[in-house]
């Protein structure tokens, strides 16, 4: 019987179609309740929003089959956390969750370059808005 070998994910939004899968599930085995994913607001997007015991938890994945160009932590730079603390006020406005405690956590997806994962790494509390 043939094996048919997994294909490479072609586009950078591929890529991250995968990562992101791969987060929500692993987060979902964590406990957290997925409330969200792909929130837009104005220029910004959150990947998934989350509900994580009492907080609500505003999540960028970053998914990467190697590190030629870093961690993928390292691709959430001053500029990207501005944009996602921004859709972060501009959801809590919009579904009255003000008053609400807050987090903004990172989630690294480690793929082969087949797409499989490799490693899934959740870092709470990332940064914080300013």
């Amino acid at each position: 019987m043939l094996r048919r070998r997994p294909r490479k994910p072609k586009t950078k939004q591929e890529l991250a179609r995968i990562g992101e899968d791969h987060a929500a599930r692993y987060l979902r085995s964590r406990g957290y309740r997925i409330l969200e994913r792909n929130f837009r607001a104005r220029s910004a997007e959150v990947d998934i929003i989350a509900g994580h015991k009492d907080t609500l938890v505003f999540i960028e994945v970053k998914a990467r089959s190697s590190n030629e160009f870093g961690e993928p932590r390292e691709a959430v730079t001053g500029w990207k956390q501005r944009r996602i603390v921004n859709a972060a006020r501009a959801y809590s406005a919009q579904r009255g969750a003000e008053e609400r405690s807050i987090r903004f956590d990172v989630v690294e997806v480690f793929l082969t370059p087949e797409g499989r994962v490799r490693k899934v790494a959740v870092i709470p509390d990332a940064f914080h808005a300013a």
